[in-house]
């Protein structure tokens, strides 16, 4: 029988934990769906991701009003998929704040993202009727920019840690605790997208990056908090184990003549055993072994997915 389609079948709840780090930090996590986060200020909030659609967003902030009922200000976005941004409009932030690369790629490719996503994932897609648009940024900027939470709350620091899981991705740190919001550049126990992903400079110097931090606490993109200076550098370190394990098998293929479909073949059997239980692992290999043969074929940037593009691959890798 043909596997269903990505996780177009995954249409079961999650439980939703909400995890305060520290005083007025807090985070969302949701057996492997997309986490989110929020930074209280002196008298507003900085919240991290905006999730798939306003009607998901607004449940991710009735929670959160439980414990803050401090404005909105600034709504940062980890990168430009769908699912980290389309939700935005819930929040009523003034400022939406994101790298200069997330806007060109939300310019590029947001709509296409928008409805390969929708496919992929509909679970995640609450009301998705509900999504006024794509999301726009006000804010950008190229290499750190710093948010001054006010009185004795320090500073919020946003940096770019180097091409990723997207060319655009960012980091949040307070120094003041040592936590690390790292978005999908790091997951904790869930399986790593690639399908946009710079495979070989994710796993070097862009990790290299985030370990530089010290974080004692780390919130991944997907998975439980990490929590302690070594849970954090494990979480880093099993997703460069995923990257390089990937890319090994991959090469080694290439070089002995194989197919993509073998390439796909070799990657899996190297990667199941340790991470063929955990979330979206089925979901994301076809995309990402395909991404990562253009790579090793010379193709500097990311194709662009499509919901037709998504079905096509998914039919010769995983059917």
């Amino acid at each position: 029988m043909p596997r269903p389609f990505a996780s177009s079948a995954d249409l079961g709840d999650r439980t939703p934990t909400l995890e305060i780090l520290a005083d007025g930090v807090y985070a969302l996590t949701a057996e492997g769906d997309p986490n989110v986060a929020a930074v209280e200020g002196e008298d507003f909030l900085v919240c991290f991701d905006a999730l798939a659609t306003p009607a998901a967003a607004r449940d991710w902030l009735t929670v959160l009003r439980a414990h803050t009922d401090k404005p909105i200000r600034y709504l940062v976005l980890s990168h430009y998929h769908a699912v980290r941004t389309l939700g935005a409009s819930a929040f009523g932030a003034p400022v939406v704040v994101a790298h200069d690369l997330t806007r060109a790629l939300i310019a590029e490719r947001g709509e296409q993202d928008w409805e390969s996503e929708l496919g992929r994932m509909p679970r995640l897609f609450k009301d998705p009727d509900g999504v006024p648009g794509l999301t726009w940024p006000s804010v950008t900027f190229a290499g750190t920019l710093t948010i001054d939470l006010g009185g004795d709350r320090g500073d919020l620091d946003l940096a770019y840690c180097g091409r990723g899981h997207t060319e655009g991705d960012i980091v949040a740190w307070l120094p003041r605790h040592r936590i690390l919001f790292a978005g999908d550049l790091v997951e904790t126990r869930a399986a790593l997208y690639t399908g946009d992903a710079f495979h070989r400079e994710w796993a070097s110097g862009t990790l290299d990056h985030v370990n530089s931090f010290g974080a004692e606490i780390l919130v991944g993109g997907r998975g439980a908090v990490a929590h302690g200076r070594d849970a954090a550098r494990a979480a880093v370190a099993q997703t460069r184990d995923f990257l390089t394990t990937m890319t090994g098998e991959a090469g080694r293929v290439r070089r002995d003549g194989g197919t993509l479909r073998d390439a796909f073949t070799a990657v899996h059997a190297a990667l199941a055993p340790a991470y063929g239980g955990w979330p979206i692992f089925e979901h994301c290999l076809p995309f990402d072994v395909s991404r990562l043969w253009d790579e090793l074929d010379g193709v500097e940037r990311p194709r662009i997915w499509t919901a037709e593009r998504d079905r096509e691959v998914w039919a010769e890798l995983q059917d």
